[in-house]
């Protein structure tokens, strides 16, 4: 499908000074794409130039408009030199292929240069014209829509899931090529940068045609990664799950807020309308497949409903002219065959792979968890010979894939969801990790398929109490293929239950829980030998299933602590360095009413020989019995007690029960009553046998308690808080820590732990003025760039609730003044690179003031600063750019959650998907590493903004910084990073808004009235 491209350049604003001795510039633009290139005039002496250009047309094939990027250049003129480079800007077409997505692309751009980051900013409009084109053999995806979110997208409704789709790319990285050697680094990062963009657009492209072969239209969970491998080579993998999604009409209630507020389908007798099919040509309008319950704001199927097709090409035609009865026929024909086809290529799919990246679904969708399912496989990296064969490295991906799926099956299940992949690369050695939870899924959602003859469930089991039934065990009681404690649910009452349940997707909204959640994070450093080759892989592969295993204990040691049973959202990193293994592991715990009440810790050592040593155990036991008493009072976990009546209630007859359980409900009557004593009689153990066991227990009860009023979660919403306000705040930090080479493993342990409490507390300390608040979504991410350095980043987003929710838990502002106190001290005394921060912020905010009032713009910066307690990062990123006022993209909201609190999105614009790279020569000139790294993040904020805004958009949901790679050679005084960001962009609407516009339209309309019965 050929289109045209046209773009046009208006103007320039704040460019830097390129001649000394005027002090002025002297700018011209090249626009290219592809290998064609177009140039404006040179506006000479001016800072802000006024170009004014001709519309610049390209005339290309889609395939390349989903591949290529817009590179627009802007230059200095020189008349006996080279032109001099100002900076750059790449524009991603994609988002202007898809008809409901976005349709030109206006406004103003930050230029960009990686040496010296953002130096002014570009006005240019894009637009693009597309033809139909019905080649059935073509190789581009238009039309296809990517999201990143893991859920389904408020404004439309899935009609269909197709299941899971893969894809990677490989190429030789610029970056250690030998022309580096003789280029300059702007030359090397801009060519890394630029191959970095093609193969991330090539990439979508192929995952896209995957899609349409499946017969979808979209891609949800778009999860894209970047694997630099040094002088192997540089590979861009994604994952994703394909799905048909149908546009929600304007007149039908849709979900301004959370998935809580959607329902399951009620009514499943709507007949199926009749749809024009594009089954068979790939052009920019989906293929609308119409399911059975139409009328809902969030239906969700993944079955293959009947197709009325309306006949394609000239067949339609003809159908009308035969008159309807033959038409209808013809269409029911077509539909016959279309859905035998699909359906067995559908099915032949999710039996290969059934993995759902998504972490959050609809009710109803979600019948069993069985827990987490993993992989690792460490392997040694060989340089990439030729690009356009990547099966190596598909090969490994399959082993681990194949792994992850023979473990779901063990534990009785069919489908993993919450699935996600990650790598941790360090010179030739790599280690490959995916992870998911292991679930049942119901079987009216898959109809007819391999996967419904072996797990069919009993239609009673799917009619199970919707709060409750997601924790019933899927596996046989008598084939566990793990040793665990059952005991029959506790809300239910009919059904068997794990007395503790991990998972990697967030908590169901129909779930039943007790109190309030909170952030669990178990942190664990260990060293090991430096080594080459295959020797360095062996010692790894020997040191992480020890690693894994004591980080699930520290989970399973505060899970405990805190009284709760439940987790949810885990995620477990490993990073590797020559003398290290990283371990991060964090999830939210949560107390989920229908698993059993967790039983207390005891502590167990030898026998002692002296009463010194009696005493020190009887005051360890005593500190973890009253912080588990005070942790049930600060997260209000308060279960119901059990009365008697529930002893005797009725067990379901065998002839009830699911086939999974009937094996053992024919062979043994012998239950009679609940074992409602289950977790209370026995303690879990912790045993102490040497001194690192010691030194474990104390760092379990020293662990940093949560300031008054602040509540912190990795899922997207915390359990147990429900009066969100509108006010939000997403922050990103970033901490790098050089090590001793001398350290231990309890010390580097220690410098571990802290670096991840002080980014905390640091966190706490900048928010203070949006107590009562929590901090959702908490994604930390390890690294180790470089032998002695360790690298801990976060992303999350602050939100606020009602203050009555503080009141209710007993909390004085004296006791809230006195830990703010507390926490001052702490921050002044151990982080001084966020106190730095903030004294940086503050003196960028006066000169901004300044500066806005000198632009005559006093009352639109008063009423946005105003409008939320924080700044929202507005500040740090126009700092980034010191004559750069960034008013186009002040207004767009940034979040790493899928929805707005207070606010409805009507409109997805377009997947953001950008890579960065910043480098300098003068660290230390630049504030260090903590200076450097603040401007650089500061300066992709202001760009992805401008970007939204340049889309039409005012927010990006679901943002994430995937990649941040860090690199410095402080004997140079230079540092490199890299940072690759991803979003949705979406156009929302205050719920306050759309009262008022409902309210003035309603008063316009009985005015019309009025006016015509007076007339």
């Amino acid at each position: 499908m050929p289109g045209k491209l046209k773009a046009k350049i208006v103007a320039g604003r704040h460019l830097p000074i390129m001649d000394r001795a005027s002090d002025l510039t002297d700018a011209f633009v090249e626009v290219k794409f592809g290998n064609t290139t177009f140039k404006t005039d040179v506006y000479p002496k001016s800072l802000n130039p006024q170009w004014n250009s001709e519309w610049f047309k390209f005339e290309v094939d889609d395939e390349d408009l989903q591949d290529e990027p817009l590179q627009i250049t802007v230059l200095d003129h020189d008349t006996y030199s080279a032109n001099d480079a100002i900076g750059k800007v790449y524009i991603d077409i994609d988002p202007l292929l898809c008809s409901e997505a976005a349709t030109v692309i206006s406004g103003w751009l930050p230029i960009y240069d990686t040496i010296h980051g953002i130096r002014g900013e570009i006005n240019v409009l894009v637009k693009v014209d597309l033809f139909n084109d019905l080649n059935r053999f073509r190789q581009s995806s238009c039309g296809v829509k990517f999201f990143c979110t893991t859920s389904i997208p408020r404004c439309y409704r899935a009609v269909m899931v197709h299941g899971f789709v893969e894809e990677l790319v490989v190429n030789e990285d610029p970056e250690y090529q030998w022309i580096d050697r003789i280029r300059t680094p702007r030359a090397s990062n801009e060519a890394r940068q630029r191959l970095i963009f093609l193969m991330s657009g090539e990439l979508q492209r192929k995952i896209g045609l995957k899609v349409l072969e499946m017969g979808g239209n979209a891609v949800v969970g778009y999860l894209q990664c970047f694997d630099l491998e040094g002088e192997s080579g540089l590979v861009v993998r994604a994952i994703g799950t394909a799905c048909t999604l149908e546009k929600i009409s304007s007149t039908l209630p849709a979900t301004a807020t959370h998935p809580s507020n959607s329902s399951p389908s009620k009514d499943m007798k709507d007949s199926p309308q009749a749809a024009p099919s594009t089954l068979g040509c790939r052009s920019t309008h989906s293929s609308p497949v119409h399911s059975a319950s139409s009328r809902l704001s969030q239906g969700f199927s993944v079955s293959v409903p009947t197709l009325l097709f309306a006949g394609m090409g000239s067949g339609g035609s003809a159908g009308k002219e035969a008159g309807p009865l033959k038409a209808l026929l013809r269409q029911q024909t077509q539909s016959a065959l279309e859905q035998r086809v699909r359906k067995r290529h559908i099915h032949m799919h999710l039996y290969e792979y059934p993995f759902f990246p998504l972490t959050a679904f609809p009710p109803g969708f979600l019948l069993h968890v069985g827990g987490v399912v993993s992989a690792r496989s460490v392997k040694l990296l060989d340089r990439i010979h030729n690009p356009d064969e990547p099966e190596t490295r598909d090969a490994w991906w399959e082993e681990i894939r194949q792994e992850i799926k023979s473990h779901a099956k063990a534990l009785g299940c069919q489908a993993v969801v919450g699935y996600s992949e990650s790598t941790s690369i360090c010179e030739e050695v790599c280690i490959l990790s995916a992870s998911g939870t292991a679930a049942i899924l119901s079987s009216r959602f898959m109809q007819d398929g391999p996967l419904d003859t072996e797990h069919r469930l009993s239609r009673f089991e799917e009619v199970v109490s919707p709060g409750c039934g997601f924790c019933h065990i899927p596996y046989d009681e008598l084939n566990i293929p793990f040793p665990a404690q059952l005991t029959y649910c506790y809300c239910c009452r009919r059904y068997k239950v794990p007395d503790v349940l991990f998972t990697t997707i967030d908590l169901p909204t129909e779930a039943n829980v007790t109190g309030k959640g909170c952030l669990i994070q178990a942190r664990l450093c260990r060293t090991k030998k430096k080594a080459q080759g295959e020797g360095n892989a062996t010692v790894i592969s020997n040191l992480l299933p020890f690693l894994e295993y004591e980080l699930h204990t520290q989970l399973m040691n505060k899970l405990k602590l805190r009284g709760m049973n439940a987790l949810f959202g885990l995620r477990i990193q490993i990073s590797i360095g020559e003398t290290m293994l990283l371990g991060l592991a964090s999830a939210t715990g949560v107390y989920l009413t229908a698993l059993p009440s967790p039983g207390g810790i005891q502590i167990a050592g030898k026998t002692p020989s002296d009463i010194t040593y009696e005493q020190h155990i009887s005051n360890m036991q005593k500190k973890i019995n009253d912080t588990i008493a005070k942790n049930k009072e600060l997260y209000e976990i308060n279960p119901p007690e059990v009365v008697e009546e529930i002893i005797g209630s009725p067990i379901p007859e065998p002839r009830q029960r699911s086939r999974l359980f009937r094996s053992q409900s024919e062979s043994s009557d012998e239950v009679s009553e609940l074992d409602l004593s289950h977790g209370k009689k026995d303690a879990f153990v912790l045993e102490i046998d040497d001194t690192d066991a010691v030194e474990d227990i104390h760092a379990l009860l020293t662990d940093f308690p949560t300031p008054a009023g602040f509540y912190s979660c990795n899922t997207e919403i915390m359990p147990g808080i429900q009066n969100w306000t509108s006010a939000i705040q997403m922050f990103t930090s970033v901490r790098v820590f050089r090590l001793n080479a001398s350290l231990t493993s309890q010390g580097l342990n220690k410098i571990f732990s802290d670096l991840c409490e002080n980014l905390l507390k640091s966190l706490y300390f900048k928010l203070r003025s949006m107590v009562p608040c929590c901090l959702c979504h908490l994604n930390f991410t390890v690294a180790i760039p470089e032998d002695e350095l360790i690298q801990v980043a976060v992303t999350a987003v602050a939100m606020s609730f009602d203050k009555e929710q503080l009141l209710e838990n007993g909390k004085q502002s004296g006791e809230k003044t006195l830990i703010k106190g507390k926490h001052v001290l702490y921050s002044l005394s151990v982080d001084y690179s966020s106190f730095a921060d903030r004294c940086s912020s503050w003196i960028e905010q006066l000169k901004l003031k300044a500066h806005t009032i000198r632009r005559g713009s006093v009352k639109t910066t008063s009423s946005m600063e105003k409008a939320s307690p924080l700044p929202e990062g507005r500040s740090r990123s126009l700092r980034s750019n010191r004559s750069y006022s960034g008013s186009s993209v002040a207004v767009v909201k940034m979040t790493p959650l899928s929805f707005i609190p207070g606010a409805k999105i009507i409109k997805y614009l377009g997947i953001i998907n950008m890579f960065f790279i910043r480098e300098t020569t003068s660290l230390r000139e630049e504030g260090g590493v903590s200076g450097f790294l603040h401007t650089f993040i500061a300066e992709v904020f202001a760009m992805v903004r401008a970007h939204v805004a340049a889309l039409g958009g005012n927010a990006v949901v679901s943002y994430s910084m995937k990649e941040c790679v860090f690199m410095e050679n402080p004997n140079k005084n230079q540092a490199q990073c890299l940072i690759n960001v991803s979003g949705d962009a979406v156009i929302f609407v205050r719920e306050s808004e759309l009262e008022s516009t409902s309210v003035q339209t309603q008063s316009a309309t009985t005015h019309t009235s009025n006016g015509a019965e007076g007339t």
